[in-house]
């Protein structure tokens, strides 16, 4: 609400946009980690099979690594640190 009336609208400018579609897609993102983490502590209070729980639990840790390595990967595009590290990555190959 604060930004919509600082005159921050999603439409008024590409930055303006841009910032809205990463808040939503990292709150999407965090949703479906905490339902999928929701799950699987309820299967294990439920007493799930062993082999269920563990293969829900190891989902959800792959989940919750992807998205770390996904979220810092964007970080470092957005703080610039790509374009440094893209030339390192030449000077390694060439």
């Amino acid at each position: 609400r604060h930004l919509t009336q600082d005159g921050y609208l999603l439409a008024s400018n590409p930055a303006n946009s841009f910032f809205y579609l990463i808040t939503a897609m990292h709150g999407l993102h965090i949703m479906g980690g905490l339902v999928g983490l929701g799950r699987t502590s309820a299967s294990a209070w439920n007493s799930a099979r062993p082999e269920r729980l563990r293969l829900g639990v190891e989902l959800c840790a792959m989940y919750w690594h992807f998205l770390l390595f996904v979220w810092l990967g964007i970080f470092a595009v957005l703080a610039g640190w790509a374009a440094t590290f893209i030339d390192i990555c030449r000077q390694l190959l060439t």
